[in-house]
């Protein structure tokens, strides 16, 4: 009996050392040389499955030997580039980083400004006296930024053809962001990193980066002879209409990743003591996509292009520095929404809505209620900020009137919700993940006064075309893929979010998560 006792009794405790042996988390891969953070502006989670038989380079590459997680999803509103790419290596929403559109109105100042305008820098590179761009206006500190303080030996640098694609994931201490600027043809910096641009900067701009697509055709890959191109780069040829831009067109994001390429081998990245970071971003998916829509046959060939110029850059960091010491994390910075006049012919819901004509009912309602004035003096897109010099000379209550706001806004057509800045601070709000994201996305003395939704597929801009920044998933659910060393491949169901990338690439390399960072360690991918 005491012998079965004894027996039992070790069982119980190898099963209780098994199963505290399996719950332990597990320690997060080996450091790797490089983190390569791949952006693909306006790519939707769903050009993975459309497309996926197609893909055959980069994008096969991460889908076949990647952590694909495919409920990805950004937790913001509004869903757009500079809030996308402020996210993706801070993990900070908006409310925390300060990053609450592109651009926004400055009370201070009386006018809009970019995310990442500094009148107190200058560009190099590009016209004298051009002002120049930083990540000041991020209040948070990126993946970059923690590996500099960290005392590594590393080095981070940022490219995209944007300026705030290439300037906040890499955070306010990178070695370098470059990005193209379209009036002088050439890749620039700004006077906030360096006092003059690179040799190797000057070299490529000498040989005229954008030369190649020049009086080119955009034709579809794998065109037959005498197939009709999409358009033309240099004029209009007959019924083949010119390329609205360089940008808009294959040739951006080709010379985005021949750029990268050599930004890889002349920074000497993944060749330092600690892990070095890198973001890329690809711009003309959005270009493209914007104009075009995401059914367009453009856009299914750009995502195709897509594949092969990470394929490319895949093969330039296996010669430098050698795939398996390279983490790679691939997502896009937001969605998009169909073209409502392609929705109305399948019989699905959309329309574009008047944004002028919230704005004068605004005014108007106003004015009605307590008196004439200018009472909208900047906005967000189509969201007001109201005149709060006006509102204390008639001795009104800022609240109130933006109560009133909202009421007269609510009764605009195809408006879905609206929020109040007061609200927002103080509550109440609805139970509701479009009101966590609308709250996640305030930042007080920033945002607009009065954040208005409009009804899903519902445009407010625009008479062609598409546009991006709602709650609703065709905006907010993104690609988002980790490859490495000690990365487990497959699919991983579970939800998570965009937040997500910048404390786990913090733990793989060993550093304290960024400052704003909501988001948690993926660690069910660790091998």
């Amino acid at each position: 009996m005491q012998r079965r006792l004894l027996s039992l009794s070790a069982v119980c405790v190898s099963l209780a050392f098994v199963a505290t042996t399996l719950a332990a988390p597990l320690p997060p891969p080996r450091k790797p040389k490089l983190v390569l953070a791949i952006v693909v502006d306006q790519f939707r989670y769903d050009y993975l499955l459309r497309f996926r038989s197609e893909y055959t380079s980069g994008l096969k590459r991460l889908l076949d030997q990647g952590s694909v997680f495919d409920d990805a999803h950004y937790i913001h509103v509004p869903t757009v580039t500079a809030v996308g790419h402020s996210t993706v290596m801070s993990g900070a929403t908006p409310a925390m980083s300060g990053i609450i559109a592109n651009e926004w109105y400055d009370r201070a100042l009386g006018k809009n400004v970019t995310s990442v305008i500094d009148y107190s820098t200058k560009l190099l590179g590009a016209a004298p006296d051009t002002e120049g761009s930083s990540p000041r206006r991020m209040l948070v500190s990126t993946v970059g930024d923690e590996i500099k303080m960290s005392g590594q030996e590393s080095k981070v640098v940022g490219v995209s053809i944007k300026d705030r694609s290439a300037i906040l994931p890499a955070g306010h201490m990178a070695d370098g962001a470059y990005w193209f600027d379209n009036k002088s043809g050439h890749w620039v910096t700004s006077t906030y990193y360096k006092d003059a641009l690179p040799a190797w900067v000057n070299k490529i701009n000498d040989a005229k980066p954008s030369a190649k697509s020049e009086k080119s055709d955009w034709l579809p890959l794998g065109a037959k002879p005498g197939a009709k191109p999409f358009c033309n780069m240099f004029e209009v040829k007959g019924d083949i209409p010119k390329c609205r831009s360089l940008e808009a067109s294959p040739w951006g994001n080709e010379m985005i990743e021949e750029f990268a390429e050599q930004a890889l081998v002349n920074e000497k990245l993944g060749q330092h003591k600690g892990t070095d970071l890198f973001t890329v971003s690809f711009s003309s998916n959005d270009y493209v996509g914007h104009a075009m829509g995401p059914d367009s046959p453009e856009v299914h060939d750009i995502s195709l292009r897509t594949d092969l110029v990470l394929g490319k850059l895949f093969a330039a960091i296996e010669k430098s520095v050698g795939m398996a010491n390279v983490v790679v994390v691939l997502t896009a910075d937001h969605g998009v929404n169909p073209v409502p006049e392609v929705n109305a012919a399948r019989h699905m819901p959309g329309g574009r809505a008047d944004s002028a004509a919230l704005a004068k009912a605004l005014e108007d309602g106003l004015s009605a209620k307590y008196g004439g004035g200018k009472w909208i003096v900047g906005k967000e897109g189509w969201q007001p900020y109201f005149n709060l010099d006006l509102i204390a000379s008639k001795k009104l209550d800022e609240a109130e009137v933006q109560r009133t706001a909202a009421n007269i806004a609510r009764k605009i057509p195809h408006v879905f919700a609206v929020f109040t800045g007061q609200q927002l601070l103080n509550g109440p709000l609805p139970s509701t993940r479009v009101a966590d994201g609308v709250q996640a996305g305030f930042f007080n003395g920033r945002s607009p006064d009065l954040i208005v939704l409009q009804d899903p597929f519902y445009l407010f801009e625009g008479t062609s075309g598409t546009s991006h920044g709602s709650p609703f998933n065709y905006d907010n659910h993104v690609p988002m893929i980790f490859m490495g060393f000690g990365l487990k491949p497959g699919h991983y169901y579970q939800r998570v979010a965009v937040n997500d990338i910048a404390p786990t690439v913090s733990a793989i390399v060993g550093v304290q998560e960024p400052s704003g960072s909501v988001g948690r360690v993926l660690q069910e991918m660790w091998q």
